[in-house]
């Protein structure tokens, strides 16, 4: 591979006649790939282009290439893998594949033995193999795409050569520099490198693209705040978050009207560096969260995407805890309500929206001791204990679940012609995959069936006594516990009901929607990887 190209090309949006090409560059250069072609601009020190391909014929198929200052760097010739083609969105049958948490270490067989076989490079590898009719028409990654603290060998070899690890924060990554090189170290084995070239990808952050717990509450960003080093470690965490995964999620028609982008094409311009100007952003996009929104959606042949940022715009008051900001909610509902000729609604969340049960409650109790509900004295306690276990989803924000579950069911209940068939809620974070159905108020027969679907870890699976664990606390002593603590704390019961219906696996895996002549099915899929073929095995499946 030419050394002119450090990263990419990733195929970002996609939809019937447009396509976006992501790349970066080792320096200043015109990145051309069909007929389009763009000038890089600069983020501290890296140089990146988005080349916006127009005029394609829906529903075709485009081989393409990428050319830095007139040579070809990809697909490199004589490679092992099919030449990368973006295929236009078209009516038909729809093939959607997501799954969150992916540990960047080595592919040898000791790595293996602690974190699995990468679920997303055995895809990769089956997929090289295959007719390109089996590929996903998308790849949604629903968080923790790298980890930002907890850091391989190759990314603490980095760090160690940059400064002193004995300082704080360690070997966590401490600001954009070694942010870039830890998206490099994700996205650089060829077969994920060729899989991201040639499949759309949808990206959304969860906490450890920045830090585990990141905004878990008041208490937690003021402790951070503490912390003469995080100022840097946001700063860049967000902005490489912006340049590496949000920007491409971007349409044709956001991407002119992004302030963000805006900014830094013109502070790029003219050999100028936009990295102070896009700092700028990402700190105010942590200080002020409702200035920026990193939720979008994506309308993909019958079925709407509408990916919704459950980290980043979360408002921590304890008197008004809610999961997004009022206007992002106002946008969130104006999505949800156009579900005209939409026959399947998709609500992307890295956090999983119907917990098992017990740990719903568990959650609701805790949010609800920390506000006060049992004294002052308890609710530090109770403040200590959400960090310590991560209770800290949906169920912890009551306003936004209740405010869900109405918004939902009014949806699901609407009247023919408006209301889709399925409406699920694709999720990750817990490191297990499940299905859970949901029961609402008004459910008929006619009206919207209802599910949550979570996937998680693509590559980086609990140990074999935490999963006896986690399964135990989750789908046992938690549905006691949490059912008892919340009557305790008089915690008003849910307007909905739910029931897990299949799973759990703690497998690495990745899932797949199949969406064909108005069915609907889901399959999770563990991978296995022997030299340079791979295979993938159902583990779960479910109709919806």
């Amino acid at each position: 591979m030419p050394d002119t190209l450090l990263l990419g090309p990733l195929l970002r949006h996609v939809d019937r006649t447009s396509a976006l090409i992501w790349v970066e560059t080792a320096g200043p250069a015109t990145v051309r790939v069909l007929d389009a072609s763009t000038d890089t601009f600069p983020v501290h020190g890296h140089h990146y282009a988005l080349v916006a391909v127009d005029d394609l014929e829906p529903a075709t198929s485009t081989p393409y290439t990428v050319e830095i200052d007139g040579e070809q760097v990809w697909p490199e010739p004589g490679g092992p893998f099919p030449p990368p083609v973006i295929r236009t969105r078209g009516d038909g049958r729809v093939r959607l594949t997501f799954g969150s948490c992916r540990m960047s270490v080595p592919h040898d067989d000791r790595h293996d033995r602690i974190y699995g076989t990468d679920a997303l490079r055995a895809l990769a590898l089956r997929l090289a193999a295959a007719d390109e009719s089996e590929r996903p028409d998308g790849l949604m990654l629903l968080g923790d795409q790298v980890y930002a603290d907890e850091t391989s060998e190759a990314m603490r070899e980095f760090i160690a050569a940059r400064r002193d690890p004995a300082e704080a924060p360690g070997w966590e990554v401490s600001d954009f520099e070694e942010y870039a090189h830890l998206y490099r170290l994700a996205w650089s084995d060829p077969a994920v490198r060729w899989l991201l070239s040639t499949v759309p990808a949808a990206m959304i952050f969860d906490d450890h693209d920045i830090r585990d717990d990141w905004n878990t509450s008041q208490t937690w960003r003021e402790q951070m705040a503490r912390e003469q080093w995080w100022r840097r470690r946001i700063t860049g965490g967000i902005a490489a978050y912006w340049i590496y995964q949000h920007v491409g999620n971007l349409s044709p028609s956001e991407r002119a009207a992004d302030p963000v982008l805006k900014a830094v094409l013109a502070a790029g311009s003219g050999g100028g560096d936009a990295g102070e100007v896009l700092d700028e952003y990402a700190w105010q996009a942590d200080q002020d969260p409702a200035s920026y929104r990193w939720s979008f959606a994506r309308d993909i042949g019958p079925a709407r995407l509408v990916m919704i940022d459950s980290r980043c715009g979360r408002v921590l008051d304890p008197s008004r805890r809610t999961i997004v900001d009022d206007d992002e909610w106002d946008w969130i509902v104006e999505q949800v309500r156009d579900t005209e000729h939409v026959e399947h609604l998709f609500l992307g969340t890295s956090l999983p929206y119907l917990l098992p049960r017990g740990v719903h409650d568990l959650e609701a109790w805790n949010e609800a001791t920390a506000a006060g509900a049992w004294g002052r004295r308890f609710a530090s306690r109770a403040e200590k204990l959400r960090q310590a276990v991560d209770l800290e989803h949906w169920a912890a924000f009551g306003r936004s679940f209740s405010a869900m579950a109405e918004l939902v069911t009014s949806v699901a209940t609407g009247p023919d012609g408006r209301r889709p068939q399925t409406i699920s809620f694709l999720s990750g974070d817990v490191h297990h995959s499940y299905a859970a159905r949901m029961r609402y108020p008004g459910q008929t027969p006619r009206t919207s069936r209802v599910h949550q679907l979570v996937c998680s870890p693509v590559r980086n699976p609990l140990s074999r006594t935490m999963r006896y664990v986690q399964g135990a606390a989750a789908f046992g002593v938690a549905r006691v516990v949490g059912s008892g603590l919340a009557r305790l704390a008089r915690i008003p019961k849910p307007s909905i009901d739910w029931r897990i219906a299949a799973g759990p696996r703690f497998d690495n895996a990745l899932a797949t929607l199949e969406l064909t002549d108005g069915t609907a099915r889901v399959r999770w899929e563990t991978g296995r990887v022997d030299g340079d073929t791979a295979t993938m095995s159902e583990v779960l499946s479910a109709d919806l």
